[in-house]
């Protein structure tokens, strides 16, 4: 969404971006970390991080700040309003119990995708398995899944912003190949990905469409290659998945 700039709160703006500058390879942040993050001074790092511990959103110890449980405020009211994982949870509960597998529903985000909805156990103890985890689109088979959607400027500015990064020997990172890729998985419409994100990580995704034909979100089963080589995944998981997809396509 665009706005006007007389309409741009730049502080709330730079209080999000430190913010925003915690994650799960840098849980906690001093203030020079946290603005070579946030692309600001240490000094005006410094003052975000003592506001946001003042109003509960961080703990510190003096020097160092982490997120306070405070900040699941926000993914709480989410999940407790919004639409998508209201719908979505029903069938994700179905499919696990029908398979014992563990499924789940991801939204695209910039240049990663989000768990909203999942279900089923984890006996795969699968690196970001969790409710609101996110993970890098390029390296997923959601990821590339919602990737193949875009249109071709859409595509080539997502390419432009994202450096697609190594995270295991299989991980596609050259763009003339990835983009040969996503071409694969728009004819297939559905994407496997082998231990790309993850070793020891098959993940099988499709793509969830509204009754318009626009792609609101992906479906995804996460298994060991130990316990489902992938040809066994697209055999006896892929038709669950393409039906749930369709059976969902007038709720969404």
């Amino acid at each position: 969404m665009t706005i006007a700039r007389a309409d741009f709160i730049e502080g709330m703006a730079k209080g999000m971006a430190v913010l925003e500058s915690f994650d799960t390879e840098r849980q906690r942040l001093n203030a020079t970390l946290a603005a070579q993050r946030s692309g600001m001074t240490r000094a005006a790092a410094r003052r975000h991080l003592l506001t946001l511990a003042h109003l509960g959103y961080l703990e510190t110890d003096g020097s160092y700040f982490w997120l306070s449980p405070k900040v699941l405020r926000f993914s709480g009211s989410y999940l407790a309003s919004a639409r998508l994982p209201r719908v979505l949870q029903p069938t994700l509960n179905r499919l696990a119990a029908q398979t014992q597998e563990s499924f789940s529903a991801v939204v695209l985000d910039s240049a990663e995708v989000v768990i909203v909805a999942r279900s089923g156990q984890i006996r795969l103890l699968a690196y970001g398995l969790h409710l609101g985890a996110r993970l890098p689109a390029h390296a997923t088979s959601t990821g590339r899944v919602l990737l193949a959607s875009l249109s071709r400027p859409e595509l080539n500015a997502w390419l432009k912003e994202v450096t697609l990064r190594r995270l295991t020997p299989h991980t596609v990172v050259e763009p003339k190949a990835f983009r040969s890729l996503l071409a694969q998985v728009r004819r297939d419409d559905y994407c496997v990905a082998s231990e790309e994100h993850e070793l020891g990580v098959h993940a099988l995704a499709v793509p969830l469409r509204n009754m318009q034909g626009r792609t609101v979100a992906a479906l995804n089963v996460v298994a060991s290659p130990a316990r489902l080589a992938p040809a066994v995944m697209q055999r006896d998981l892929l038709p669950l998945l393409l039906d749930a997809a369709r059976e969902l396509r007038p709720l969404l």
